[in-house]
């Protein structure tokens, strides 16, 4: 037995190796104490003061009983103390439950009977919804609510505020391990209900890392600007690597979303990165005289669904000179898994890239063996950024890992480059006529037509070929929209002819989910 293994506890070995966010949070506020570390509209917190708050919120919340490994739900639109909550559990060795703000009661409940939460903090705005959707759940010893709601948050329920006031604010001394759960991330539910995604401390480290190597993120100058919402992967993400860094985030509210106030907002915090889904990006980029505005910007980027030809050639003209970053994931995968870095951004326009440091990926064919290169297969995944499985979902959990790597669900193919360009979803694929068509590209070809502003295409029953394409489009003036004559046509010069719809839906605006992808499940039911 060596003399180092002789004289050192494990234990304290083990602890002096970790750096949780809790972690890094307290570590930001030693080197940076009086930088800003977040801003919401008027109101801004130096690292130091939100280091300070997020130890009472943790102290207050140990106070009401919950321990390491208890689940800590968060109910809130985008605030400051979204981010208190979620660092605080971090720190206490709890796990953060960030909760939807646009389900409806009976989503939240079934979030929160699924979690079992031994706290929940939610906001004055989403009170009601949150007492509504508790009724009848055990285990819960907090409740605390921002804004004095304490009323309508029901029963025993308490003021976020008050609860911080009264607590010691000295350092709390809890190891917590880095393969401890830190978040359950409920995934967006495109196929119906979400399950929660276990991810731990390291993951969520490993996948800060990742995130900053391809993007060059490394300054504690940096300002950073996110269109997600605080309880989805991506908005959570961007916050933390910011924190690692030391630089600033500034939340954008929640609901509205408003381009041309976003690019007041770019311009007056002199923001230098960002990130929107394409969408917002569209939006942004059709804001008058937005090229010609003083901005401090180094890097865009954009991901959570596929973008459109037409948008990423808008944003290359818009801001010339400004690499466009992809970021490209999924929850599971904590999240990113692929980067198209800002020099490919034109060259391999529409590719997410090539995986990410700590990511290892294949495209395999169903039963689990690599395909040739420029053949379509599902892209899986291995590494420190794979979740820990499914909350309490063992046989998801199994099927998800078969064979040892992780299946995404995303029918990809590789060039001889090995860029990766996404084609479809397996649920989504269509067979018709024993002929595999992927909607990614028969969109993309429609998506050219003038009159159409938006595109998603679902397959539907038909008496011969079993299911064919329909096209569903948002029309780009409502007064004349496209014919499903034109959009065939329009098609047929662009397709396989077994590829083009055989018929045509024009709806007002596509359901989608708080990241931006529409819900194809919910426009089958609708086309039903």
């Amino acid at each position: 037995m060596s003399a180092m293994t002789e004289t050192t506890d494990s234990t304290t070995v083990a602890a002096a190796r970790r750096m949780s966010h809790g972690e890094q949070l307290a570590r930001a506020a030693r080197l940076h104490p009086d930088r800003i570390a977040f801003s919401y509209r008027d109101e801004r917190r130096s690292y130091a003061e939100t280091d300070e708050r997020v130890t009472r919120l943790a102290r207050a919340l140990q106070d009401r009983g919950v321990q390491r490994g208890d689940r800590v739900a968060v109910h809130m639109f985008n605030r400051l103390e979204v981010v208190e909550s979620y660092l605080a559990a971090c720190r206490l060795g709890a796990i953060a439950v960030p909760v939807n703000f646009r389900l409806v009661a009976d989503e939240v409940a079934y979030i929160l009977s699924d979690a079992e939460p031994s706290a929940l903090l939610v906001d004055s705005d989403l009170a009601a919804t949150s007492a509504t959707a508790r009724r009848g759940l055990e285990g819960l010893t907090a409740v605390l609510a921002t804004g004095g709601a304490v009323a309508e948050a029901g029963p025993g329920a308490e003021d976020y505020e008050q609860a911080l006031a009264g607590v010691d604010p000295a350092p709390l001394d809890i190891d917590v391990p880095e393969t401890d759960p830190a978040f359950i991330m409920y995934t967006s539910g495109t196929t119906g209900r979400p399950k929660g995604a276990v991810l731990s401390h390291q993951n969520l480290v490993t996948n800060s890392t990742n995130c900053m190597i391809p993007q060059g993120i490394s300054g504690d100058d940096e300002v950073w600007l996110s269109g997600l919402p605080l309880f989805h992967i991506g908005g959570l993400n961007g916050v933390l690597f910011y924190l690692m860094v030391g630089g600033t985030s500034i939340i954008l509210g929640s609901g509205g979303f408003d381009a041309g106030e976003v690019v007041d907002l770019l311009e007056r915090e002199q923001v230098t990165s960002c990130y929107f889904v394409p969408t917002q990006w569209r939006d942004i980029c059709a804001v008058p005289g937005v090229a010609d505005r003083k901005l401090a910007l180094r890097r865009i980027s954009w991901g959570a669904s596929v973008a459109p030809p037409s948008v990423l050639q808008t944003m290359a003209d818009t801001f010339p000179g400004v690499p466009n970053y992809n970021m490209f994931g999924q929850t599971e995968m904590s999240s990113v898994t692929c980067a198209l870095r800002g020099e490919d951004a034109v060259r391999k326009m529409g590719s997410v890239g090539k995986p990410v440091v700590n990511v290892e990926a294949r495209i395999v064919d169903s039963e689990g063996s690599e395909v040739p290169t420029g053949a379509v297969g599902e892209i899986v995944y291995r590494g420190p950024t794979v979740m820990q499985g499914y909350w309490r979902k063992p046989e998801a959990t199994e099927e998800s890992f078969a064979g040892g790597w992780f299946h995404s669900g995303d029918l990809c193919v590789a060039d001889d480059e090995g860029f990766i360009r996404v084609v479809d979803r397996t649920k989504d694929m269509i067979v018709s006529g024993g002929e595999n068509i992927y909607c990614a590209e028969v969109e993309a070809a429609i998506d050219s037509h003038p009159k159409v502003a938006e595109i998603a295409v679902i397959g539907v029953p038909h008496p011969k070929w079993v299911e064919t394409p329909c096209a569903v489009v948002v029309p780009a003036d409502a007064a004349a929209p496209p014919t499903e004559q034109e959009v065939i046509e329009h098609c047929r010069q662009r397709l396989a002819s077994y590829k083009k719809p055989t018929s045509l839906v024009v709806v007002d605006s596509l359901p989608r989910n708080a990241s931006g992808k529409v819900q194809k499940f919910r426009l089958r039911e609708q086309v039903a």
